[in-house]
């Protein structure tokens, strides 16, 4: 648990004595980086964000559409949180950085002054200069905006009779999954032939496939879309597919191929651009004092197999908590680790530890093993190098694992037979739910002529203890 520090007395209150850090995005990266900063100094710390009033978990935007909660059960801190450990939050919109004068110009035409500027301003829907993507009823699903746009464009089927989906990945597969709660029709256009497979393995994508038509979704595999056509009230009516000239009636169209950095107000400010705010190990930018992270940070050069530009909600945390070292005087590189990440398809939970690449992009040394259930919507691939042995990492879907255990093992340099000998220690899933791991040995030992034989789970093992 994080301790904050006590409240300072009068020399806190002295303005002119602090260092003011000003964060602009009140996104997990900003204020993950706001409360390190609180827990390590007595800085005046200000997060400038135009979106909400507090922070909130932007992954459960959708259980509020779909009436598991509510909009301020996705806010992790009471309102009081923020006074009580002196982190002033401003709700405006920063139009343009001067970075020579060390002031923001917000769009109400007021200034604030910064000694430390932290850009943190997260990511926007990509749009494709498709003819009508600026209609009434075209959106993406990124902001709380967005939700609340959502509710006015699709808040039941009599006013949504269907939707179409542009563009998939998560965010594609999230916003299908709140329109079905509400019975709404959905059309899914995905321009690959098969769900994701430009991260996913074959076998793992065409799961999906499966499990998205089995929702009564309407997938459309290798289209793309055409345009989009207006009523006469300047309102999406329909879509045309590019490649047949089809017309589908539809009263939304969801914009959800891929997000892009939001820092259109940082042109022709002095700070570098590439498609984010390019930054080095240290989250510097080209500017002296101005730092990028989370969303809108692009790394001059990727780090080992990663994206140079990493749109991922616990890269963001990290990079918070990292940057947090460095702005209170202790220099820290931004090590991000071995790759993890966690998704749900519908109602399938996806987990991936290390690197497991698609056939798109997998390397010459990479070799599979892949087992999937011949009912349920379960399977692993497992990545090793085809020459020693190496483990490289794993993909599950509707099995829980230990991301512990899997980081140990990738630091470790295991030999995949040791991982498959020991995955019941791995599976993470609750006491009574079915183990697949007998099962997946038995086909392990078959594709590769091995004998292994699974080993009993040990939390002696697990824990570490011997």
């Amino acid at each position: 648990m994080i301790k904050f520090l006590p409240l300072e007395s009068t020399d806190y209150r002295s303005k002119k004595l602090m260092e003011h850090i000003v964060i602009i995005g009140n996104g997990i990266a900003g204020v993950t980086a706001a409360r390190h900063i609180r827990k390590l100094s007595n800085k005046k710390i200000t997060i400038v964000s135009a979106e909400s009033n507090y922070f909130f978990s932007r992954t459960a935007l959708m259980y509020v559409y779909m009436g598991h909660m509510k909009f301020e059960h996705t806010q992790p801190y009471e309102n009081w949180f923020w006074k009580k450990n002196r982190i002033d939050l401003l709700n405006a919109y920063v139009s343009k950085v001067n970075h020579k004068n060390k002031k923001l110009l917000l769009s109400d035409g007021t200034q604030i002054n910064f000694d430390k500027l932290i850009i943190a301003t997260g990511s926007k829907p990509n749009k494709f200069g498709w003819k009508g993507q600026d209609l009434e009823g075209v959106q993406g699903l990124y902001s709380k905006q967005d939700l609340e746009l959502l509710e006015t464009n699709a808040p039941n089927k009599k006013v949504c009779k269907r939707a179409v989906i542009v563009g998939g990945g998560l965010i594609g597969i999230e916003l299908a999954e709140m329109l079905r709660s509400r019975d709404i029709p959905v059309t899914f256009l995905v321009r690959e032939d098969s769900f994701w497979n430009g991260v996913l393995p074959s076998g793992e994508s065409q799961l999906i496939n499966e499990h998205i038509q089995e929702h009564h979704i309407n997938l459309r595999l290798g289209v793309n879309l055409g345009e989009i056509l207006a009523d006469e009230n300047g309102r999406a009516k329909a879509i045309t597919i590019k490649e047949t000239g089809e017309e589908i009636a539809c009263n939304l169209v969801g914009l959800t191929a891929g997000v892009t950095p939001n820092i259109d107000f940082l042109k022709d400010s002095g700070i570098e651009l590439g498609r984010g705010v390019k930054v080095n190990r240290l989250l510097e930018t080209n500017i002296k004092n101005i730092y990028a992270i989370g969303d809108c940070a692009e790394q001059h050069e990727a780090i080992g197999h990663r994206r140079p530009i990493e749109a991922v909600w616990y890269t963001g945390r990290m990079m918070g908590e990292t940057l947090a070292q460095t702005i209170c005087g202790n220099p820290t590189e931004y090590k991000p680790g071995h790759w993890f990440n966690s998704a749900k398809f519908l109602d399938i939970e996806y987990q991936t530890y290390g690197w497991v690449f698609s056939e798109r992009a997998k390397k010459e040394y990479e070799k599979h093993f892949h087992w999937r259930h011949t009912k349920e919507k379960v399977c692993i691939t497992v990545a090793f190098n085809r020459e020693t042995g190496r483990f490289l990492g794993i993909n599950t879907f509707g099995i829980r694992m230990r991301h512990e255990l899997f980081d140990r093992w990738l630091t470790e340099e295991r030999n995949v037979d040791f991982v498959m000998e020991h995955l019941a220690d791995a599976n993470f899933d609750p006491e009574f739910y079915k183990a697949f791991e007998k099962e997946i040995i038995s086909k392990y030992n078959g594709d590769f002529g091995k004998s292994i034989d699974i080993k009993k789970k040990s939390l002696k093992r697990i824990f570490s203890l011997s």
